[in-house]
């Protein structure tokens, strides 16, 4: 029972997570379940939805299909929405019901592409693991597949790999523009697949979430292109805020908790993600935060995880977090 949530909702899966990266970049996409999956990312994990609509589809898996594991069903269903919808590929997405019945997803990449022309890629999220996961799959899968070219960077220009609703909190990249002096692509957060093809365009990468780290590293080792981690987007007036002296502990997604530090902001950090900081407190459960809240005169966190401590006489600062809590930065925009 480690994973145990009683005070707050359930985190964004790894199916979530891979959608948010998917979401923008010109490409169906399939969830491959029978309904229930795709439904809750459109209608709790994927905040665009509200504004802006993609092409993704629920493979509508019925009992049988998943027992005997129908792939040219599948396959012909993604083709007859690409002969309408004309993406520029496919991408399909796991659930517990693939997962289940051991799906060969290269068999069905190599049928999907032969059906229909198009490039096809299968990312083998099962549901089980936190939105940080899929992502992190997401990103690697449409590196691999679209950087084809030689390195020839552009001066000035660089790329944004963990930039999703699900780390930002914002549904619009503009948001982000706003902190960056120079030409910058928030890759799969307002960017199609093109860009994805001219990544090499880029002089260096940033990495704002541990999710884009594992893709960034896959661009350094195989075209050169160099990267750093760091998290630009925090306002001034919220990082004077935190400069009163006083033992604090911030959870969020730990490349923010990383670029607090390197700012100077004096805070012990945790989270119930990924984490590029080897004294990140790795959070299991509700009850890590409990029992360590205690120790600290002030806590910067997601309000929601304040039901998990009603007694803590400390002061809590809000910092929203969407993939711990489905909140927004402006929830009344």
């Amino acid at each position: 029972m480690n994973k145990l949530l009683k005070h707050i909702s359930p985190f964004a899966p790894d199916i979530s997570g891979a959608c948010s990266v998917l979401y923008e970049t010109g490409g169906l996409i399939v969830v491959c379940d029978a309904g229930g999956c795709a439904g809750n990312v459109c209608g709790f994990d994927e905040p665009r939805w509200l504004k802006q609509k993609a092409p993704l589809f629920s493979a509508g898996l019925r009992d049988m299909d998943a027992i005997l594991g129908r792939d040219e069903m599948l396959v012909e269903k993604l083709s007859t929405a690409c002969e309408q919808i004309k993406p520029r590929f496919s991408a399909i997405v796991g659930t517990p019901v693939p997962a289940v019945i051991a799906t060969d997803y290269k068999a069905l990449e190599k049928k999907a592409e032969k059906k229909t022309g198009l490039p096809c890629i299968c990312i083998d999220t099962d549901g089980t693991k936190f939105y940080d996961e899929g992502e992190e799959k997401a990103y690697y899968m449409l590196f691999k597949k679209f950087t084809k070219d030689e390195y020839k960077p552009k001066q000035n220009k660089i790329g944004i790999i963990g930039a999703t609703p699900l780390n930002t909190s914002l549904s619009e990249s503009k948001d982000l523009k706003k902190y960056l002096n120079q030409e910058a692509v928030f890759f799969s957060f307002g960017s199609d697949i093109e860009e994805y093809k001219k990544v090499l365009e880029c002089e260096e990468l940033l990495v704002i979430s541990p999710s884009g780290l594992k893709a960034a590293k896959y661009l350094n080792e195989n075209f050169g292109i160099k990267y750093n981690i760091d998290y630009p987007f925090i306002e001034p007036s919220f990082l004077e805020k935190l400069k009163e002296s006083k033992k604090t502990l911030t959870i969020h997604q730990d490349v923010l908790l990383k670029a607090l530090k390197d700012r100077g902001i004096k805070t012990d950090c945790a989270t119930f993600f990924k984490t590029v900081q080897e004294d990140t407190i790795k959070l299991k459960n509700e009850e890590d935060i409990a029992e360590i809240a205690d120790n600290y005169e002030r806590i910067v966190g997601d309000i929601s995880l304040k039901k998990i401590i009603p007694n803590f006489k400390g002061d809590f600062i809000d910092l929203p977090f969407f993939g711990l809590s489905g909140r927004m930065i402006y929830e009344n925009n």
